[in-house]
């Protein structure tokens, strides 16, 4: 699987790249408002297409503006990392206003900062009349920096489809490929897995550790007391009985008020990046620590993107048995919502439990992955709905597999309104009880029959 390429939308504030990001992935999912300066943070999320599939990123804006200057120097900082981090670069000018000092100050960072392989997109917007914003087009060339120009209206859907477009045609200049679907890859492609988990739980240590003798003396990974000693995401292949996996190492994820570098930043992107790019999360855990909640917000993080997932507890060489017990209790308790994740004791150090987790793996791999047809799914939810405590339920008539990785299904019922969240937990906790579907979320719809 090759790696996802990044998309980052660049410009000063206000000039529609929120809005921009969320007619780009089809839903509302930044934050839109003409009160300038309204992100303050990335937000990524992945685009697929039939031709390409790459992380779209939304930063803050550059180059002053925001009504809020306690954190626009800390924005611009991220911005400029999300620069450096991108593969194409969509830099948004507000056609309805001339150029200012921070547009031409923007122009002379991209010069500077951004990588030289790299493609500018300058996208003109708000361009609701073509005619005046094709008059403008010669000075936005004029400026020197776009691979291409191109005038949009994200709000009517005026040349989003001409950018996508461009945004794939850049792309694959830089030799990037359009996904091979799940069920078209070849049955023996290593799963990819990403350690992910917060800074020094001692992920690097565990990947060390997993390394054959010669891989070891060859790419070690630097492994330090102090937090955020890996900078990047890197892929080891390690070989167990007979069958590869690829593992990949990553910075730790900490929570944005403590990222106070921009290598810090960079770092975060590169492992939400690798965590797209996995199909099995590995979530490191501190067995001698408190669970905290950016544990919690990596593991929805996973969940939310389909992955698999393995819970792992490191460091419990540290803990006696009766220790061991309690925080398999308070890591239960601490994720509710992955329940079906495995909980693996573990010691980087000593090594023990590492060879435990390539089952898990394994059987993760497969639940990923599986489809049960129609006709075991129709005799399961007749049995299933005879019990059930909601008469909703009674009355869906029938049930099919959508889709696998993660898998999928669709009830068809009279009034999809009316089922609830808690109803659709009854029927996944019942479905996992009778398929196993351990460390895979499953994901529901529901439709009018």
């Amino acid at each position: 699987m090759s790696r996802v390429p990044i998309v980052a939308i660049i410009g000063r504030p206000n000039t529609g790249k929120s809005t921009l990001f969320n007619r780009l992935i089809g839903r509302r999912k930044a934050l839109v408002s003409s009160v300038a300066g309204t992100t303050r943070d990335h937000v990524m999320q992945r685009v697929q297409g039939r031709k390409m599939d790459y992380l779209l990123l939304d930063t803050g804006g550059i180059g002053g503006g925001s009504t809020d200057k306690n954190f626009e120097d800390d924005v611009s900082a991220q911005s400029l990392v999300a620069l450096e981090a991108a593969d194409v670069i969509l830099f948004t000018v507000n056609s309805r206003e001339e150029l200012t000092s921070s547009d031409f100050a923007i122009v002379d960072m991209l010069r500077t900062r951004k990588r030289a392989h790299v493609s500018i997109l300058l996208v003109a917007t708000k361009c609701d009349n073509i005619d005046e914003a094709e008059a403008k087009i010669p000075e936005y060339w004029s400026l020197g920096i776009a691979d291409e120009v191109i005038a949009i209206s994200s709000v009517h859907r005026i040349g989003t489809d001409e950018l996508e477009e461009k945004i794939i045609e850049h792309l694959k200049r830089l030799h990037f490929e359009a996904p091979v679907p799940d069920n078209l890859q070849p049955a023996l492609t290593p799963p990819r897995v990403a350690i992910i988990g917060k800074p020094n739980v001692g992920k690097s240590s565990i990947l060390n550790a997993l390394m054959s003798d010669p891989q070891r003396e060859r790419s070690a990974r630097l492994v330090s007391d102090i937090p955020g000693t890996t900078r990047d995401s890197t892929d080891v292949i390690i070989r167990f009985e007979d069958r590869e996996y690829i593992f990949v190492d990553t910075a730790g994820l900490r929570h944005k008020a403590k990222v106070e570098e921009d290598l810090e930043t960079l770092s975060a992107i590169k492992a939400l990046q690798a965590v797209e790019d996995s199909d099995i999360v590995v979530l490191v855990l501190d067995a001698t620590a408190v669970i905290s909640r950016q544990d919690k917000r990596i593991a929805k993080l996973a969940i939310e993107e389909g992955k698999g997932i393995v819970i792992v507890l490191n460091k419990s060489d540290l803990l006696t048995h009766a220790e061991r017990k309690e925080k398999e209790e308070e890591t239960l308790a601490a994720f509710p919502y992955c329940r079906f994740a495995p909980l693996l004791h573990v010691s980087a150090l000593t090594r023990e439990g590492l060879n435990k987790l390539f089952p898990h793996i394994d059987t993760v791999d497969r639940n990923r992955k599986r489809r049960i047809s129609t006709k075991e799914l129709l005799s399961w939810y007749e049995g299933i709905v005879l019990k059930a405590p909601v008469k909703e339920l009674a009355s869906s008539k029938f049930i099919t597999q959508a889709d696998a990785i993660p898998p999928t299904f669709v009830l068809f019922t009279k009034h999809p309104e009316r089922i609830d969240v808690s109803q659709l937990r009854f029927l996944e906790n019942n479905m996992r009880t009778t398929f196993a579907f351990e460390g895979t979320p499953i994901r529901w719809i529901t439709k009018e029959r």
